[in-house]
């Protein structure tokens, strides 16, 4: 049984950091009295040592100074609205990877805002990360398990299949055209074409379970096989442009039943001519692209009436390996279906 990490405690990672020395520590209210005692002391020590002709002036010198200073006070105490907006804005858009930066005169209490939303999104990595982890180690057990049961119907279950299948065509060859009856040549025909069918169906159920070409060829090699054996048959001109790189494992076998199910997409729906498989390795990530020249639909009026499980078992897989899924289509333009994932290679 695969070990798995302790969970850490909610409190011990959310708990923001206490507030910043200086300046930033202060709140705006304190900020605002103290500035406005100041300049009034100072507007009174002025008043006293000055003309009684020039108290008006001082007097309206020193409420536009107050003025002025409480807008420059408010403004830097409250600009961190505006990062906090725009870190929620870059969030909301995907990037888990933006902050709400430290700003010194910021208000006490919306400084501690921004702390609390970094120690949430810190805390949302990690999770993220841990969740990556184990969800490879699930990907890996699960297509562990499905190359056992590939190997036992391969190896096992289709050649027992076989030895039958000989043992029928060595009765019906022995028994010739004069020997028994006509009823048992018929059974023993149809029979043999039962056999037939059930290993075939074996066989094909084997490569479904889990395509052995993906561990001996690796991913390019196997969307290449994939698209020869799904396409040629329905008699679509295809063509597969491939980038030879590491692929983990867990993305591999992802992006690797992506394909098989856009494919089988369009053979059965798309009426196209020709289909083209693209995988490209950049930064990082490994991106699938499946497009076609067939009919094309309206995808959002499908997704509302009539969701499809193949749709949303890609989505479900994707979401598996940190990865998206792009489906672009119209009536009559074709659908290009694109699928990125991060393949973090060790060593890489």
């Amino acid at each position: 049984m695969t070990e798995t990490e302790p969970i850490a405690p909610a409190s011990a990672a959310t708990t923001p950091a206490g507030p910043p020395p200086g300046l930033a520590g202060v709140p705006l209210l304190q900020k605002l009295v103290v500035a406005d005692m100041l300049i009034n002391v100072a507007a009174y020590l002025l008043m006293r040592r000055s003309p009684p002709a020039l108290l008006s002036e001082i007097t309206l010198v020193a409420l536009l100074v107050t003025l002025v200073l409480n807008a420059a006070l408010v403004y830097y105490a409250l600009r961190p609205l505006r990062a906090l907006e725009g870190t929620a804005r870059r969030v909301a858009d995907g990037d888990l990877e933006a902050r709400v930066p430290a700003l010194r005169f910021a208000d006490r209490n919306v400084a501690r805002i921004g702390r609390t939303l970094n120690a949430l999104l810190d805390r949302l990595m990690a999770d993220r990360a841990r969740v990556s982890r184990l969800t490879a180690q699930v990907i890996g057990a699960a297509d562990a398990e499905r190359a056992h049961i590939a190997r036992e119907l391969h190896d096992s279950t289709a050649q027992q299949l076989s030895a039958v299948e000989m043992l029928l065509a060595a009765t019906r060859q022995e028994l010739g055209d004069g020997a028994g009856t006509p009823a048992l040549h018929h059974r023993l025909g149809v029979m043999a074409e039962i056999v037939t069918e059930a290993l075939r169906e074996v066989r094909s159920l084997s490569h479904r379970a889990h395509p052995g070409v993906l561990d001996h060829l690796g991913l390019a090699g196997a969307l290449k096989t994939l698209a020869r054996r799904t396409l040629e048959p329905a008699g679509l001109q295809s063509s597969v442009t491939v980038e030879e790189g590491a692929v983990t494992p867990e993305v591999a076998s992802v992006l690797y039943r992506v394909a098989q199910e856009a494919l089988a997409n369009a053979v059965r729906h798309a009426q196209a001519g020709r289909v083209e498989v693209a995988l490209r390795l950049r930064d990082g990530r490994a991106e699938l692209t499946v497009a076609d020249d067939g009919r094309g639909f309206d995808v959002a009026r499908v997704e509302r009436e009539r969701p499809g499980m193949g749709l949303f078992m890609m989505q479900e897989r994707l979401l598996l390996v940190d990865g998206e899924l792009t489906l672009r289509s119209r009536p009559g333009g074709g659908t290009t279906l694109r699928a990125a994932a991060r393949n973090r290679v060790e060593g890489a």
